[in-house]
């Protein structure tokens, strides 16, 4: 289910009776915030948001800023719905494991202010692993994260987890975030 996409126009009255004169037509709710506390309490109600304005507030976070006026009123809404789809896409490539922030469209994982650069295949283990929530064994993981047959005689899932294991030893100084057990590998 999508949350309700809510645009809060902040400080800028015109554009804010412009749009609401139109409100029934657009895909997402309207209010107006005239100061910082009308803009704090509406940011904290709502979880999908994009605040517009015509100048830029350092502080403000998912802020899109409307400098080009006069602009075609189709544009703008454009212009927003981009907004909105870009904010989604961001929030859904944040992946948290254990202590470790993994982000799908750079593919680093993070923790703190230290970063990880990781390849596809590193991701698709670790997404994997992490979403078993038991060990995973050597055949599943060849069949589901690198698309072998079982029959295929080849180290390449030992070969990439062991690697995997040496860059978070290296870089995070973690040895225990993919654990080898008996019946294959896991994520606690």
């Amino acid at each position: 289910m999508m949350t309700d996409q809510n645009l809060i126009i902040y400080k800028y009255t015109s554009l804010y009776h412009i749009l609401e004169e139109l409100g029934l037509d657009l895909n997402f709710k309207i209010t107006f915030a005239e100061n910082e506390n009308s803009l704090n309490d509406k940011v904290k109600k709502y979880q999908n948001y994009l605040i517009i304005s015509n100048k830029e507030y350092s502080n403000i976070v998912n802020q899109f800023i409307l400098k080009n006026a006069p602009i075609n009123i189709f544009k703008l809404i454009e212009k927003i719905n981009i907004e909105f789809l870009r904010l989604q896409f961001n929030s859904q490539s944040q992946v948290r494991v254990n202590n470790y922030t993994i982000n799908l469209n750079s593919r680093e994982m993070l923790i703190n202010d230290i970063k990880l650069k990781l390849t596809e295949k590193e991701i698709n283990t670790i997404s994997y692993l992490s979403k078993a929530n038991k060990p995973v064994s050597i055949d599943e993981l060849q069949k589901k994260v690198w698309s072998y047959q079982s029959d295929i005689e080849t180290h390449t899932v030992e070969t990439h987890i062991y690697r995997l294991r040496k860059k978070i030893l290296n870089t995070f100084n973690d040895k225990e975030f993919i654990i080898s057990q008996k019946n294959g590998y896991q994520i606690k």
